[in-house]
């Protein structure tokens, strides 16, 4: 929905004077509950938008429906504006999406056409603004089910209105860009004028902007079919036993509730390098080879950012199925058909956040409660020991409870095999036995056959699980004459450094071999911010003579550091520290864990120090010494089962990193 639907005509009269349009837009935003507008927002609508406006009057355009900061679906991103009207020569519905920019000059950033460098502006280089255009295009006519079939109505104009001629911004025709979206600058007014009539018709027709703003939003099906050529074509996606169980139980879930009106929710658990994410990526791409709309969901920056990646990486529509858990506010009940909710246990209890305005946030829906509505089927794939920050409430018990009190019965199926850590069952059920988190789930047995799950639900007591507050969870306490010892397995190595250098040093020899490796920490130093112009990161992580940055904070590479997103994946990743926010979901061959201060071996357990933690998000005054135990141990747990072929463990503290010795047979006896 835009914030005002009006004509050039009435912008040029009603608001006469362009801060009374400000002024209204404000409120506007206000009264929608986006909050207070920026100031570069309110600039833009005294500014650009009566520039725009006189553009259209001079094109005798002037009775055509403009649409003010419309909201694309599905997203909070805003195009500036959408001339809607009919084409004057097909009178088919016709729209041209218009983006502002109030650059005088812009020249190309080291010589990457792509990238666009603005004199005068702070930040990174944004993209070029037809690319920024073509993808509102690509992203309107992939979920407007009005535009499914007929991407050809929606067209595209960058308006530079501050630039006087081609000449201020000649680097930005660099870009070679197979296009219908045309860049103009103040000096093209009069070919403007001619782009948009040859688009549109003059005569007023308001039904063209009737149906977008009244159309539902889905994935089309030829973003369904890439998706699914995509995903079927990579070996990666290949599922075993268990893996494929869950997805025979999804697709016949899926198509249960298409026969009927008996909508189920599906719960799939399992333990880190089960496959959960195997399992969603594949039925995500089956699901888009039936033309089922279906989309995937995260709450991680990180991950999702990865995903559109590997899953996108020859098609970029096809990252446009990849969102975030808040993204389906307001989306429409069952507008889906299947949502893929993966990592579910990083469920919020709200989609809101501290910029949320106090009405919206009051006001908010449990994300939970967001989830299950937008979808058919919704699918949670959860790891009820990955719940790491106060506030993250996705588990069994939860989704259940919400599934029930909607009347909905609730479908779960437990993946108990090991991909990752070598395969070794052993060394994940050690990490959770020396950590004191075994023991705590009741779940389904491993041997029932989906069938058989079919015909049962999960009591809301089968798990026992309320994250809210995490009261229910009681650390197992090791006997201190008997703590557990790591099995022999010849698939995976586990050993304990005796410095971090040590440990860096093994890590590298096993990447000269070949292999990708990574090192992460606790939480337990702060972070230096990154700041405009920096070419490098500061040093975080200091253990004597020993020091490294934490993982880049920014979204852009810094220097060598690629971005915080790609840190698990890029080059140059291994040369800083990550931390379980950006560790958590993915994996490498081999794994460093440096068990910081916040975690240290006493009187034959591991107990956590509050005061060695550094991280904003555990030291919240209402966070109960029992939660900042269990967060810190899943956090470590996470850390932990991060190796496919072998992890090397360092602890700053002596006792612990010899009582860890001994644990993994690595006396020195």
């Amino acid at each position: 929905m835009p914030l005002l639907r009006t004509s050039a005509a009435e912008l040029t009269t009603r608001f006469a004077n362009p801060r009374d349009l400000a002024e209204h837009m404000v409120q506007q935003a206000s009264f929608e509950g986006l909050g207070a507008a920026s100031p570069a927002e309110v600039r833009s609508w005294e500014k650009s938008v009566p520039e725009l406006a006189k553009a259209i009057n001079a094109a005798g355009l002037g009775d055509v429906t403009v649409l003010l900061e419309h909201q694309l679906p599905l997203t909070s991103k805003r195009v500036d504006a959408i001339l809607a009207g009919t084409h004057p020569t097909t009178g088919e519905p016709s729209y041209v999406i218009v983006e502002l920019k109030q650059w005088s000059t812009a020249h190309s950033f080291e010589d990457n056409p792509e990238l666009v460098d603005v004199p005068g502006t702070l930040g990174a280089p944004r993209s070029h603004p037809i690319l920024q255009v073509d993808d509102y295009r690509s992203y309107l006519t992939s979920f407007a089910t009005i535009l499914e079939d007929h991407p050809e109505r929606v067209h595209g104009a960058v308006y530079l209105h501050n630039a006087d001629s081609r000449l201020a911004v000649a680097d930005l025709d660099d870009l070679v860009a197979d296009s219908d979206t045309k860049l103009f600058t103040g000096g093209d007014v009069t070919d403007f004028g001619d782009y948009l009539r040859a688009r549109l018709a003059l005569q007023a027709d308001p039904q063209p902007a009737d149906d977008l703003q009244n159309t539902s939003f889905a994935p089309s099906r030829l973003l369904l079919e890439r998706a699914a050529s995509e995903i079927r074509e990579r070996e990666e996606f290949i599922l075993l036993d268990r893996q494929r169980d869950a997805l025979k139980l999804i697709l016949h879930t899926v198509g249960q509730a298409q026969k009927s009106d008996n909508k189920r929710v599906i719960v799939v658990s399992g333990g880190p390098g089960s496959g959960k994410s195997v399992v969603a990526l594949s039925a995500l791409g089956e699901l888009s080879r039936q033309g089922k709309r279906v989309m995937h969901a995260t709450g991680s920056n990180a991950f999702t950012e990865t995903y559109k990646r590997v899953a996108g990486h020859r098609h970029k529509g096809t990252q446009q199925l990849f969102k975030y858990f808040n993204s389906f506010t307001n989306a429409e009940k069952h507008s889906l058909d299947v949502l893929i909710a993966d990592e579910s246990h990083r469920i919020r209890e709200t989609s809101t956040n501290r910029f949320t305005p106090a009405a919206q946030r009051a006001a908010a829906r449990p994300q939970i409660d967001e989830l299950i509505d937008v979808a058919r089927t919704p699918v949670f794939l959860l790891d009820e020991y990955q719940v790491v920050r106060p506030g993250e409430m996705g588990s069994l018990f939860e989704i259940t409870r919400f599934a029930e009190a909607k009347g909905l019965e609730v479908v779960h199926v437990e993946l108990t095999e090991q991909f990752r850590c070598g395969g070794s069952i052993g060394y994940t059920n050690w990490v959770e036995g020396v950590l004191g988190l075994d023991a705590v789930l009741d779940v389904a047995g491993v041997d029932q056959d989906p069938a058989d799950v079919l015909e049962s639900t999960v009591s809301l007591n089968k798990a026992g699980l309320d994250y809210a507050d995490l009261s229910h969870i009681q650390v197992r306490r090791l006997n201190p004459v008997n703590p557990p010892m790591l099995p022999v397995d010849p698939n995976v190595e586990v050993s304990v450094a005796d410095s971090p250098q040590e440990m860096e040093d093994l890590l590298r020899q096993k990447m000269d071999q070949g292999y990708s490796a990574r090192i992460s920490a606790g939480y337990c130093w702060r972070w230096n911010k990154v700041t405009k112009g920096d070419t490098e990161l500061r040093e975080d992580v200091t253990l004597g003579s020993w020091t490294r940055p934490w993982n880049n904070p920014e979204s852009r590479a810094v220097g060598a550091a690629p971005p915080r997103f790609r840190w698990a994946t890029a080059k140059g990743g291994f040369e800083q520290v990550g931390c379980v926010y950006t560790a958590q979901g993915f994996e490498y061959d081999w794994s460093g864990v440096i068990i910081g201060p916040d975690m240290v071996w006493r009187d034959g357990d591991f107990v956590t120090v509050r005061e060695g933690n550094a991280d904003p998000a555990l030291s919240r005054n209402k966070l109960s010494e029992h939660d900042f135990d269990i967060l810190v141990r899943h956090i470590y747990k996470v850390l932990l089962t991060r190796g496919m072929q072998g992890t090397v463990i360092y602890s700053p503290d002596r006792q612990t990193r010899e009582v860890l010795k001994h644990l993994v047979g690595q006396d020195n006896s």
